[in-house]
């Protein structure tokens, strides 16, 4: 169902107007051309690794592909031959999780981090005169320094002195070839290393108002390409921390736990910044090609583009408490109407008045398209991609009336396809329609409608009234002000009854013993209640609200995995303490307390907010999946997905323009499915996308596919799944992942880690 092109223009036109749009350069607006990548079919897979391949890389000019394996192999791959030019045995006794090539040093030097803890650095020069199968060399340099997990590395564009690598200990480290070629030094323990960069183990925030108490594990981190004192972290909490490396205090070791350094900015989607999630974590933080925008990519959520600079007034800044006042009612909102950012419009100079009536024409057909899907309640997916075309392509050319209407229909859109996280985008279209105009019925009705479906009645109704007040003679909004009653009115009488008969609130507490399985299952019961359900609703548990689980896990593609045995080897942290206990978040005695300084109490952050959000796909299975930026102007954002496709998104409109499936694998010794995508990276210059995941095989993607259409297929040709389907399933894995997917997965990784099921014992509550 396709009725209006991509943003990108025509080909023809692109290369007809080249004399005359001088400033514009085509070679880069060509490369990833929507007409190109609505071609993409895979051309190759290129064997070579005997493991899930976890990371690939492409060199400063693209001539070389770089990959790392869990069979702890580094492969050099050559993009004009499309063949392996060398495998090095780099001697880690874990997964290589991330692997670069150094710039400016003609593609001799190559660092690795590991699941090992250890970064290592090779010279390919030593390798001269070797045979293929000889590729075990000693390494250069071999950094020791991390005590948990390498997860990624980074460089900087122009520097062959230095690598960053980042690491679930919480630490990121800068290690300068130049002053030594092992960390720490013989004879010295590892905390005695002074490469931190950043101390980040008090640095992980559970919501916004908190302050950091826990260990940071960084799962991912970034240099900017255009501004390399700029450094982007991400690890397992909501926040993603924007640093400038010129404002950070010297290096220094990790004998003493610091308070984590003052960040430029965090990056967070509103909704997600109150969770108090323990297991809501970063998998993949990038800048854009031009270092304007970040792309953040989230363990059981979506993808989110944030701009860097909050002052380019096409982002948002909020504060801790901005998400409830969204969803408290007030009469009348800042007579402040909701216009759409100008920086990025006007490309080629003044639009034209021909245009722009031809651009608000097509806004308003648009527009009734996705009203009479939604009266029909069909092609819902489509008439929210028709809004965002209307409120992220064209919205400087509308009035504030045709946005209005568009922002109330997608907001009962968004209520009617019921994805994970609707009801949140609905409140912020309904806000946005408030702002235009207070008066509003659709936006009071639609809100009232969010607020219902995430359980906050309380709030829902006061929306109700408002609405009925605008509407007397309405129905529906009579109708909707009643069920609200009536729920609060039941949800009231459960607690009085619990009240009266709450004999056991009153048995005395100590000793009583708890199973393992009560403390996982009830405690993500727990939090997803305290997501979004009424508190009414949560009054039933005499523990519930005390005790609380945290825990990190990862899952088939992050860890090493034993075939014959049947087994997944891999890591996991389990801490369960009293809800709000500070001082066992706050680790040993004597560490840094960041909750008051000299007295003073502690004020959350400014948080830059989303500006887009990209969903269809399905990340809840690796901590590893990417989501990356095609092409040198990156105007499509791509990422991989738990069921073995990669999805391809238009950046300014969020419109999926490509699916395909990247990863055919068969899980048959694994517990757990193994069909995974992580890892999507474009060539620098070429329409050319390399994929990997859980198999073992690198797959190349070109524009080689006869006919341009939404859906391709992989090595067992097209695929013949519905859209549709495969991202409503995705879906459906994203609402389950935390009501019984990670307790699950947690009893599994106790009985992988030679825990007989017998063998655990229950928890007794502390006092």
């Amino acid at each position: 169902m396709e009725q209006w092109p991509f943003h990108d223009g025509n080909v023809h036109n692109l290369l007809e107007n080249r004399r005359i749009d001088i400033g514009r350069d085509v070679g880069r607006s060509l490369q990833m051309h929507s007409s190109l990548i609505r071609r993409l079919s895979m051309e190759q897979e290129l064997e070579g690794h005997q493991g899930c391949v976890n990371a690939v890389a492409w060199n400063s000019n693209g001539s070389l592909l770089i990959s790392g394996s869990d069979d702890a192999l580094i492969n050099i791959w050559s993009y004009s031959g499309r063949k392996l030019l060398q495998s090095i045995e780099t001697g880690h006794s874990a997964n290589i999780f991330c692997t670069k090539l150094i710039p400016e040093t003609s593609d001799e030097l190559v660092a690795s981090g590991a699941g090992d803890a250890e970064v290592r650095l090779f010279n390919l020069s030593r390798l001269n005169g070797r045979g293929f199968n000889d590729g075990a060399i000693t390494p250069s340099a071999l950094y020791q320094c991390h005590t948990r997990r390498v997860k990624k590395l980074a460089v900087e564009v122009g520097n062959p002195n230095m690598v960053w690598s980042a690491s679930e200990d919480g630490t990121l480290r800068q290690h300068d070839f130049r002053e030594g070629t092992s960390c720490p030094p013989a004879g010295s323990s590892h905390q005695e290393c002074r490469s931190v960069l950043l101390d980040l183990r008090y640095g992980a925030k559970r919501s916004l108002a908190d302050p950091p108490r826990l260990t940071l594990a960084l799962k991912s981190c970034d240099i900017s390409s255009t501004r390399p004192h700029l450094l982007l972290v991400g690890g397992n909490d909501a926040f993603a921390r924007l640093y400038d490396r010129r404002m950070l205090p010297p290096l220094t070791s990790c004998r003493k736990r610091m308070l984590p350094p003052t960040c430029v900015n965090y990056f967070c989607p509103m909704h997600l910044s109150d969770r108090g999630r323990s297991s809501l974590h970063l998998t993949h933080v990038t800048f854009s090609p031009n270092g304007e925008e970040v792309l953040l990519s989230y363990s059981g959520e979506h993808v989110y583009l944030m701009d860097v600079n909050h002052a380019s007034g096409s982002s948002m800044q909020y504060t801790s408490g901005d998400a409830s006042k969204l969803m408290t009612f007030t009469p009348v909102l800042n007579k402040l109407e909701h216009r759409p950012p100008l920086s990025g419009v006007f490309q080629n100079g003044l639009r034209s008045r021909g245009k722009t009536a031809a651009g608000i024409e097509k806004c308003r057909m648009l527009v009734e398209i996705a009203k009479r899907s939604l009266d029909n309640r069909t092609n819902i997916f489509h008439a929210i991609e028709a809004c965002n075309e209307v409120l992220d392509g064209h919205g400087i050319d509308i009035g504030p009336t045709l946005r209005l209407e568009c922002f109330c229909t997608r907001a009962a859109l968004w209520l009617k396809r019921k994805w994970k996280n609707d009801a949140h985008m609905a409140i912020r279209d309904c806000h946005n329609a408030r702002r235009i105009d207070s008066s509003s019925f659709r936006a009071h009705y639609c809100m009232a409608e969010a607020l219902e479906q995430l359980g906050k009645h309380k709030e829902a109704l006061d929306f109700a009234v408002a609405a009925q007040c605008l509407s007397p003679y309405d129905t529906m909004a009579a109708e909707k002000v009643e069920n609200i009653k009536k729920h609060l009115a039941a949800a009231e009488a459960e607690i009085s009854i619990k009240a009266s008969d709450g004999s056991h609130k009153g048995e005395p507490r100590t000793g009583r013993v708890l199973s393992l399985s009560d403390i996982l299952y009830r405690s993500e019961a727990n939090s997803d209640a305290l997501q979004d359900g009424p508190r009414s609703e949560r009054e039933d548990s005499d523990f519930d609200e005390e005790l609380e689980l945290d825990y990190e896990t990862s899952m088939s593609g992050d860890e090493g995995r034993d075939v014959e045995s049947n087994i997944l080897h891999g890591s996991l942290n389990l801490r369960i303490h009293r809800r709000g206990d500070s001082t066992r978040e706050a680790g040993a005695c004597g560490s840094p307390s960041s909750s008051s300084q000299n007295g003073v109490a502690y004020q959350p952050e400014a948080v830059i907010d989303m500006k887009r959000r990209y969903a269809g796909h399905c990340n809840v299975g690796t901590d590893i999946k990417q989501a990356s930026f095609l092409g040198q102007r990156g105007e499509f954002v791509a990422s991989g997905s738990d069921d073995g496709r990669w999805f391809i998104w238009e950046k300014q409109t969020g419109k999926l323009i490509k699916m395909l499936l990247g990863d055919d694998a068969v899980a048959k010794n694994v517990v757990l499915s193994s069909a995974v995508v992580n890892c999507v990276q474009s060539h620098p210059f070429d329409c050319f996308v390399a994929t990997s995941g859980i198999d073992n095989t690198i797959k190349l993607w070109t524009p080689s596919a006869a006919v341009p259409s939404m859906v391709a297929g992989g090595s067992a040709g097209p695929e013949a799944a519905n859209v549709l389907e495969a991202m409503e399933s995705n879906q459906q894995k994203l609402c389950r992942n935390h009501e019984a997917f990670l307790p699950f997965e947690l009893l599994e990784r106790f009985r992988m880690h030679d825990f007989s099921e017998g063998s655990l014992q229950p928890f007794e509550e502390e006092e």
